[in-house]
This record gives C-alpha cells, structure tokens and sequence, in this order.
C-alpha cells in the first residue's frame, strides 16, 4: 500500500515530510498531562506506544511487558 504524499499544514518541512512513519516526525504538540503528542505527519502518539495514525489505521501498543525484560539466571 502507498503512503500518501500529501503535506500536512502542521509540517514545517520545506518540501514533501519525509515522515513515512512516527519515528522520523516531530512532535507539533504536545499534552503530557493527558497521555498523547501531535506529531508533524498528522499521527497521533500515546504514552503506552499506541498510535493513530492520520488514515485512521491503529498501531497496537508495543511495550515489552517485565516479563519479557526479565533475564533468566
């Protein structure tokens, strides 16, 4: 599936975002007392690593849980 190409007006990017996705675009706003960032691509992040993003797709939170942190002895 393509991304789309068009520029956010929240982008201050001189030319196309190069956001493809949440770890290359800035944060525009930011509201940590209620647990979410705006960022420059349109997509919204939330303090438990789950996303919405602009086309209305949802990313699934992807913390590791303490269980899989933990190393066997």
């Amino acid at each position: 599936m393509a991304l789309p190409t068009w520029r956010c007006a929240m982008c201050a990017h001189q030319t196309l975002c190069p956001a493809t996705d949440s770890r290359a675009a800035h944060v525009v706003a930011a509201h940590p007392e209620q647990g979410w960032s705006l960022l420059c691509d349109g997509a919204i992040v939330f303090d438990d690593t789950g996303e919405l993003l602009p086309d209305g797709r949802v990313v699934e939170p992807h913390r590791v849980t303490a269980e899989r942190m933990a190393v066997a002895a």
